[in-house]
């Protein structure tokens, strides 16, 4: 980035910067075309502040100055900051709670069920978009839960994705402020998490070896996926596209669920009555047909 000598000389006129409308599209096309988010007018505010820190430290005089540098830098760590700062990443344990009983009490015994009968012990499970990790740790503890001592004779585990490097970061750490835990069961909570000296919690090794974190766009034109998942988790993410990048969206995860499946999306979220591939079960819980 440019030298931080420039910092003082851009300050004074940062402090009372905005956005031109022709600045605001650039920024807005260039995150739509390589993120696939959808910054509507409304967002107009939500990234002015969100870059004015970044512009100010950096030294760039003008969001045309930042948005130059982003088109003619040819490494990922630009891209990737700008996706720190558009993206929210916040979540906590048991949030969605409803989702989590149905996947207790349904969906992952029929999983285990249909596998049991295939004389497969494959289960594979999605979290797209897993911000901060609270999701895919929920998930393991959960399916602990319900294996018990047998856990450890199915090949379990969880993918979990999220194009933020930064919400990836934390996820792999695994420490939360007890605040974002006060939703939990009490007795997940004991069993699951250690309290360190400054009262955070940390996941213990037992559930953060079965979560797979990586990065993954998804507006990938393909998803290189093996074998398909029997659960996908995609919540609070379509909310942030558009139409055409949520079909297509759809079409991807349809392509790579098998038969039967879950897809779980944000209960802000709707899949739309004409769509034909996936059947209605629960809000914002979904069945592939």
């Amino acid at each position: 980035m440019k030298e931080l000598s420039q910092e003082k000389e851009s300050y004074i006129g940062l402090s009372s910067m905005t956005m031109t409308d022709k600045e605001f599209h650039l920024l807005r096309d260039l995150v739509y075309t390589r993120l696939g988010i959808n910054l509507t007018e409304k967002k107009r505010s939500m990234l002015i502040g969100r870059l004015q820190k970044l512009l100010r430290t950096s030294g760039f005089n003008s969001f045309q100055d930042y948005y130059d540098y982003l088109v003619a830098e040819p490494k990922a760590e630009a891209m990737i900051e700008l996706v720190n700062r558009v993206t929210t990443n916040y979540s906590f344990f048991y949030r969605g709670r409803s989702h989590f009983e149905f996947f207790s009490q349904r969906a992952f015994p029929e999983v285990l069920e249909t596998l049991r009968k295939r004389n497969s012990r494959d289960i594979r499970i999605w979290t797209a978009g897993c911000s901060t990790g609270e999701e895919p740790y929920m998930l393991i503890m959960l399916m602990i839960e319900g294996l018990g001592m047998e856990y450890r004779l199915w090949d379990g585990g969880i993918l979990a994705t999220d194009i933020s490097e930064k919400a990836l970061l934390f996820a792999r750490q695994g420490i939360y402020p007890d605040g974002r835990a006060t939703e939990l069961p009490p007795l997940l909570k004991k069993k699951y998490f250690n309290v360190m000296p400054d009262g955070q919690l940390a996941v213990k090794d037992l559930v953060k070896r079965e979560v797979v974190f990586r990065k993954f766009n998804l507006k990938n034109e393909t998803f290189p996926f093996e074998k398909p998942f029997q659960i996908i988790f995609c919540r609070n993410v379509m909310i942030y596209f558009d139409k055409q990048t949520r079909d297509k969206l759809l079409q991807h995860f349809h392509a790579v669920t098998e038969p039967g499946g879950y897809l779980f999306i944000g209960h802000s979220e709707t899949l739309g009555r004409e769509q034909q591939n996936y059947k209605y079960i629960m809000p914002a819980v979904y069945q592939k047909i």
